[in-house]
């Protein structure tokens, strides 16, 4: 491995080298492509032709290309990461304007940017050809899709509203497919007063295997109940709640594998007590089979970095092992992951960890992927740690982190122009179609504005605007 000193040296050494054998040899340097003021260390280096030296290693013009792309200034995805064997690494490149600015100054800019940009009137996704509601619903060649529910029998009344409001805003147009999900069997009266609110849609009722819910026996319950004790004192909700924990780590790395999903590709997951302000008038599973898109999602924030310590550090042990590194996906969205302005105390705790991440009681996704051997190798990994017992470890961070490191930053999907709320954060968008929220309005708590950190996704990983003003 070439230290910094070294690659310094050998970068010297190998331009030097150009310039004595260009005299020599014109064919050396393709200097005819060259401006006159591409005449740098840096355009020598980009021009040399590396066949004329034989005896140069490989590994040799790899620290040569490694040095040039972490000296290059218009190249920030390359400075950002290093993907290799052995020595993966993500650094958070500071924007000179922000690195001045104090956390609350970006804080304001940010929130003022949020407000102004959901208060701009926008339309529906452009970079596709939108399905409108049919005609007849039931006669509607629908995707692939389900509706996901994790629910137990005692929400019936919070679940049956939420439906209620999404049969409005959606469903009730394109007639999906529902999946009622549990770690108990459902009782008749749930399933009954289920129907009623999910009106003449399918609907299915799963009763979880204990083997995809119950904690591992692996899990040392002495080391358990102290980590657990230590986040109750530092006020971590759901701490002591082994439910809770048996449900993160389900949504994690189980619910695509559960027996009744395996027939569907997409899933749209709901909660109890949310809304849905959107009057949407286009098949979303549709929109996301024919972009390609993995993950959709609305509200983007911070998560309690005390919960999740030791989740970044684990996850970089894995790729940094055998050959892990291949999983990681060139184009994704590390800068996101590893900005550390707006809540610099919450990286540092999280082991270099944001812990921005998607909210996932809103998402649409592509169960495909999670499958894949890229997230479910990682997730197993995860799962072998004991991080969602000894921590609490939430399905939303590593959702996130993994499709954030997996998958192609233009297959991850803010839906912008859909209006939602779960207590207490909002995706309100000044559309048309949207009503009963106030467009900008993040949460109903306004000193909540600091752990809205959708700005530094789509400003870092340089995410394409898909919506266009009306």
């Amino acid at each position: 491995m070439f230290t910094l000193r070294k690659r310094k040296l050998l970068y010297i050494i190998l331009t030097v080298t150009a310039l004595f054998l260009l005299a020599i040899h014109s064919k050396l340097i393709n200097h005819q492509q060259l401006a006159s003021h591409d005449w740098s260390l840096t355009s020598f280096g980009e021009n040399f032709d590396f066949s004329y030296l034989p005896n140069l290693s490989d590994s040799l013009k790899n620290t040569y290309n490694r040095w040039n792309l972490k000296s290059s200034s218009d190249s920030d995805a390359s400075i950002a990461s290093i993907i290799e064997p052995n020595n993966v690494q993500f650094n958070f490149i500071h924007k000179n304007k922000k690195k001045k600015q104090t956390r609350e100054e970006i804080i304001e800019s940010n929130s003022k940017r949020y407000a102004e940009l959901m208060n701009t009137e926008v339309g529906k996704p452009q970079d596709a050809s939108l399905i409108p509601p049919p005609e007849d619903k039931h006669q509607y060649k629908r995707a692939n899709a389900t509706i996901l529910a994790l629910v137990r029998n005692s929400e019936m009344s919070k679940i049956g509203q939420s439906i209620r409001r999404f049969q409005k805003s959606f469903n009730g147009k394109f007639n999906y497919p529902y999946t009622f999900i549990n770690d108990e069997p459902f009782t008749e009266r749930f399933k009954q007063k289920i129907v009623k609110y999910t009106e003449d849609a399918p609907v299915e009722f799963v009763t979880i295997k204990p083997e995809a819910w119950k904690k591992p026996s692996s899990i040392d319950e002495t080391k358990e109940a102290q980590a657990m004790q230590v986040m109750y004192d530092h006020n971590i909700a759901y701490a002591k709640q082994g439910s809770y924990h048996n449900m993160c780590r389900f949504y994690s790395g189980q619910f695509y594998n559960v027996p009744e999903l395996q027939k569907y590709k997409y899933y749209w997951r709901i909660e109890p007590q949310v809304n849905f302000y959107t009057d949407v008038t286009y098949d979303v599973f549709k929109y996301m089979e024919t972009t390609g898109k993995i993950y959709g999602f609305t509200v983007s924030l911070y998560d309690i970095e005390e919960s999740i310590k030791t989740l970044w550090p684990e996850t970089l042990k894995y790729l940094n092992t055998g050959d892990n590194y291949k999983y990681v996906n060139p184009n994704g969205s590390f800068q996101w992951l590893v900005e550390d302005l707006q809540n610099p105390q919450k990286t540092k705790i999280a082991g270099g960890y944001s812990t921005c991440h998607f909210w996932s009681n809103f998402e649409i996704g592509d169960m495909d992927f999670f499958r894949s051997d890229a997230y479910n190798n990682w997730f197993k990994y995860l799962d072998s740690t004991g991080g969602f017992y000894y921590e609490r470890w939430g399905d939303a961070p590593v959702h996130s982190i993994g499709v954030s490191l997996f998958a192609d930053k233009s297959k991850i999907h803010w839906f912008r122009d859909l209006g939602y709320n779960h207590d207490p954060y909002y995706n309100c968008a000044n559309t048309p179609f949207t009503s009963h929220c106030v467009a900008g309005k993040f949460s109903r708590y306004e000193h909540l504005n600091d752990q809205n950190c959708l700005m530094n996704w789509l400003e870092y990983d340089g995410i394409k605007d898909v919506y266009t003003r009306n």
